[in-house]
């Protein structure tokens, strides 16, 4: 390739922007919750400097190391490996035939970056993601960052073009892939930032929205942001070094010692995670934590709940059935209607689920592929506090559900739909409607009826829900307006 092409196609790091410069929305967020647990994550603008997403050929970019993610013998065919392979040169196909020859899921192994504006390659195997085996993929995928960015310290590399290890083409989905990046990378630069210049994500176009979503809740830039971080966060953000925590494998140890030791017999203690430098923390580590007695837990969690642990292991059993097949059937038929969406987030920092009845057709909708749809987009939403808000806009008989579709779904989801739904709001509500709903809140599902709140326009709405995080069909707004209009007349 000619230098002087390669280098007009060159990208600076020193020219994309810094995840500390870029803009904050304005988060208006209430904590009113007396059991707040603050964000694990603090603002911290050293860190915040250091971090850079970008969506570009990470070919062209000067860091001092770029990824490949690729298979296990090291020729896999994407449209990144290809890009690599083919601006470095056959000097490295050589290396890696020769020299490095293959790389095990988890690892990373470096090469030299030949014609590339890049001193090095790392290369890493993600691995393929199946449902079954979870955990197992979480593990190696977390393995694969930490191994890349050990590979900083070792050689000293100050800046690396991350880009995505989870890959689509190993059925790894986006965002559980990107939850394991962003934080691995920010537990790396909290220990060891102080060495590193520049951690750039390389992002598709698909993948950048993603990182974008994400980014605020490790790398918050402002105090509100962190308060809106902390409502939404998993509740597994692994350990100290981001590695997710398999809670049913930690070791569970009870009762005392019968004698404490003396203060001579006891040596003095040597950190060996230091001195083998090992990115798995040995007494930190998810298999050695201690914990109580999660047996015990469960049962009382089990006689919290109605029915024999029998029911309540059937009942989980069948609802993780209908999610399994909800990701295999072809549900694009019912997104199309628009009917459910997510829509941001109150001012609470809960998440906002609309229901827009106008646009479901009740009699007509193929409605076990409306309750597959319906499990699939809420089973992440619905472990956290959430709103439903349901818009019964200029909608007919024909269109809203009905009761039994209604407790079809109730007898299907588990308790984290009813325990961490806050509240329902109705938007303009119809004599009819309402008399559905206190049916259905009184008879059919307890404790449902104190959470159900009608509300006559959309200004009492936001009061509760900022407009910027609503999405609302324009006939909603244009029949609020001409009810307003209409009542400010016969005033």
């Amino acid at each position: 390739m000619d230098p002087l092409r390669l280098m007009c196609e060159v990208v600076d790091i020193e020219t994309l922007t810094r995840w500390s410069d870029t803009s904050v929305p304005n988060y208006d967020v209430i904590v009113d919750n007396p059991n707040f647990k603050p964000s694990p994550f603090p603002v911290d603008e050293t860190i915040n400097k250091k971090v850079i997403l970008w969506n570009g050929d990470v070919t062209r970019l000067n860091a001092e190391a770029i990824v490949n993610s690729t298979n296990e013998a090291l020729n896999d065919r994407n449209l990144v490996s290809d890009r690599i392979l083919l601006k470095a040169g056959p000097g490295l196909r050589k290396e890696l035939r020769t020299v490095v020859k293959s790389c095990r899921t988890g690892e990373a192994k470096m090469t030299k970056g030949y014609n590339l504006p890049s001193r090095f390659i790392l290369h890493t195997v993600g691995p393929r993601y199946n449902l079954r085996y979870k955990t197992a993929a979480e593990s190696a995928l977390f393995s694969s960052y930490r191994s890349l960015l050990q590979l900083l310290r070792e050689n000293k590399i100050a800046t690396i073009g991350l880009s995505c290890v989870h890959t689509q083409r190993r059925g790894y989905p986006s965002y559980e892939g990107a939850h394991i990046a962003i934080r691995t990378v920010h537990r790396f630069l909290e220990k060891y930032g102080r060495d590193i210049e520049a951690v750039v994500f390389v992002a598709t176009e698909e993948d950048e929205a993603v990182y974008r979503s994400l980014l605020p809740l490790y790398f918050p830039r402002s105090r509100d942001e962190e308060l809106f971080a902390a409502f939404h966060l998993p509740l597994d953000v692994g350990n100290a070094d981001g590695e997710p925590v398999i809670a049913e494998r930690q070791i569970r140890i009870s009762g005392k010692p019968t004698q404490a030791p003396l203060a001579n017999d006891v040596e003095e203690s040597v950190n060996i995670n230091e001195a083998f430098e090992t990115s798995v923390s040995i007494g930190a580590h998810a298999f050695s934590k201690m914990q109580g007695d999660i047996d015990k837990q469960r049962k009382q969690k089990m006689q919290r709940l109605k029915g024999t642990p029998v029911e309540y292991f059937e009942h989980q059993k069948r609802y993780e059935r209908l999610l399994r097949r909800a990701k295999q059937v072809d549900l694009s038929e019912i997104e199309a209607t628009h009917c459910l969406y997510q829509s941001g987030f109150d001012k609470c920092g809960r998440a906002v689920v609309v229901f827009v009845a106008h646009y479901f057709q009740a009699h007509l909708v193929d409605q076990e592929k409306a309750l597959l749809y319906f499990i699939d987009l809420m089973d992440t939403i619905v472990r956290k506090k959430f709103v439903v808000v349901y818009l019964h806009t200029l909608t007919t008989k024909e269109q809203q559900p009905t009761v039994s579709f209604l407790k079809d779904i109730d007898s299907m989801v588990d308790s984290r739909y009813r325990n961490n739904l806050s509240a329902i709001y109705i938007i303009h509500p119809t004599f009819w409607s309402k008399v559905l709903m206190w049916y259905f809140a009184t008879f059919c599902v307890s404790g449902m009826k104190g959470k159900v709140q009608y509300i006559p326009g959309l200004e009492y709405l936001y009061s509760r829900v900022p407009v910027d995080q609503l999405d609302l069909p324009q006939f909603v707004t244009d029949f609020d307006q001409q009810v307003n209009f209409s009542a400010n007349s016969k005033c």
